[in-house]
């Protein structure tokens, strides 16, 4: 499933492996970009401490609960430079993934949130038996909504959440997509027909 380096997959432009204790400084200046933060928390950054003492720990802990799923630091395959991530975070028992992926602003409109997104999906699948492929995003967030369709999900349902300190368009509400393992031959023979089309 992965390799010694700890590299979970590769795409053309892609590699994504895990993250290390070497990350904290990649994952804090992921998330002082405002407008990476803008349909998270408003565009306010998340403090060093919080990356360093709860998130990364919880990110590193989770590889071994369910091998195959969890968080995986995103590199440019050519220049090796950070890009962010793409997680396949489990559900508590190991047979659902919650699709997500954070990308820097300047790998922002290339296609790469697309790349990630199909190559977790068809890993969730081929190699770990995933029956479910799901994510959420605000309504509002349309570019974070278009990955997940191209990524092979379809939409379910728009639900509201009630929050201490909303965001602007948390009035819109949030947006659930999914992908069923009985409908992933058939979303995997449009990629691959696509493929060969090239």
């Amino acid at each position: 499933m992965r390799d010694d380096d700890g590299v979970l997959l590769e795409t053309e432009r892609l590699r994504l492996r895990r993250f290390t204790t070497n990350d904290v400084d990649h994952l804090v200046e992921l998330d002082s970009d405002p407008e990476v933060m803008r349909f998270l928390t408003g565009g306010r950054p998340t403090p060093m401490a919080i990356v360093r003492d709860e998130q990364l720990p919880r990110i590193l802990a989770q590889y071994d609960r369910h091998p195959g799923l969890g968080k995986w630091a995103a590199v440019d395959r050519a220049a090796g430079d950070f890009l962010g991530w793409f997680a396949l975070d489990p559900s508590d028992d190991g047979t659902e993934a919650e699709l997500g992926y954070r990308l820097r602003r300047s790998a922002w409109g290339s296609g790469l949130a697309t790349e990630g997104s199909r190559a977790l999906v068809r890993h969730a699948f081929a190699a770990v038996g995933a029956r479910r492929v799901w994510a959420e995003t605000m309504a509002v967030n349309a570019r974070s909504r278009a990955v997940m369709a191209k990524a092979g999900l379809r939409y379910v349902r728009t639900f509201h959440l009630t929050f201490d300190d909303p965001i602007p368009g948390t009035e819109h509400g949030e947006v659930e997509y999914e992908l069923r393992r009985e409908d992933w031959p058939r979303v995997r023979q449009e990629w691959d027909a696509a493929l060969r089309a090239r």
